[in-house]
């Protein structure tokens, strides 16, 4: 599913016209990648969280050459479903 499909269906379900549910399905992205970026935790009920988690800058060597590298410290993102919707992939 890509982002025109989620629109196609928000506006099946709600009876917004398609230009309203192409901006609130924008506007729900927005927001989440804002609180993100900031560094919250995004809940949502019944799907799951996401969360930014750094990593620590790390020491090593380059197997080819054997020359000694440092992989700077990063920040990604973690997705953890909610019990709910691992029962509903499981059932």
């Amino acid at each position: 599913m890509v982002r025109v499909d989620l629109v196609e269906r928000v506006y099946e379900k709600m009876g917004f016209s398609k230009k309203e549910a192409a901006k609130a399905v924008k506007a729900f992205f927005e927001l989440i990648k804002e609180s993100l970026e900031k560094g919250e935790e995004v809940k949502l009920s019944g799907f799951g969280s996401f969360k930014v988690r750094t990593k620590k800058s790390l020491k090593t060597r380059n197997p080819k050459t054997g020359e000694q590298i440092e992989i700077r410290s990063k920040r990604t993102l973690i997705f953890k479903p909610s019990g709910i919707l691992r029962k509903l992939m499981n059932r």
